[in-house]
């Protein structure tokens, strides 16, 4: 059974608790659900990593620790081969560029990156909500599978659900790395991201559920 018929789905473009905020949505602050990808085009930002997750998991060295419980490290040696790509989360800080791109590492999170680049997998692209106008915390990142590097890295088809559900997969329930233990719960949005090929780049239609996961340090 897919993964996200086992996710509980709600239709809410934000998701406040007394303790804090999860995200704001970019959308109703001027902002974009898609990243700018050039030519009038841009790729969905599919899964919210939660305001409300442990501070250490929202912070760029705990986030890369997370990626690696869950199958992703930093790019193969450390360099960017692609082009950046900005996002405006509707926080007040315009269009800005990704914070980091983390790669598929194929279960070795020294080089295995390296064989991403070159057969193709999942990667995404992280985005900080923390503008003056809307300081959640939350990372946005955009999701998606690749092609290899003699395709240039196109997305594949139906890349954009494809990624997303492979990287939701590998985080739900318990991960850890490096010493440090995860607890992760997912659930579905709608309402947040319009479905569709609308805008999107490749022409890659894809279904419009971003998935938030709250990620916990136990």
């Amino acid at each position: 059974m897919p993964y996200l018929a086992l996710i509980n789905t709600v239709s809410s473009p934000t998701i406040d608790q007394q303790d804090g905020v999860a995200y704001y949505s970019p959308t109703d602050r001027g902002g974009s659900m898609l990243i700018n990808a050039g030519d009038g085009y841009g790729e969905p930002m599919n899964v919210i990593i939660s305001g409300l997750s442990s501070p250490h998991v929202l912070t760029l060295d705990g986030a890369i620790n997370f990626a690696r419980a869950i199958g992703f490290s930093e790019e193969c040696f450390g360099l960017h081969l692609g082009g950046y790509m900005p996002a405006n989360l509707g926080d007040g800080n315009g269009w800005v560029n990704q914070t980091i791109e983390l790669r598929q590492d194929y279960g070795n999170a020294g080089i295995g990156t390296c064989l991403e680049s070159l057969i193709g997998g999942n990667h995404f692209r992280i985005f900080v909500q923390n503008g003056t106008t809307a300081d959640s915390g939350a990372l946005f990142l955009a999701v998606s599978r690749e092609e290899p590097v003699t395709k240039d890295h196109d997305v594949v088809p139906d890349g954009y659900n494809i990624g997303r559900n492979q990287l939701v997969s590998a985080a739900v329930g318990q991960t850890w790395y490096n010493g440090v233990k995860y607890h992760t719960v997912a659930q579905n949005i709608t309402g947040l991201l319009k479905a569709g090929a609308d805008g999107v780049n490749h022409g890659i239609a894809q279904d419009g559920i971003v998935t938030l996961l709250t990620v916990t340090i136990y």
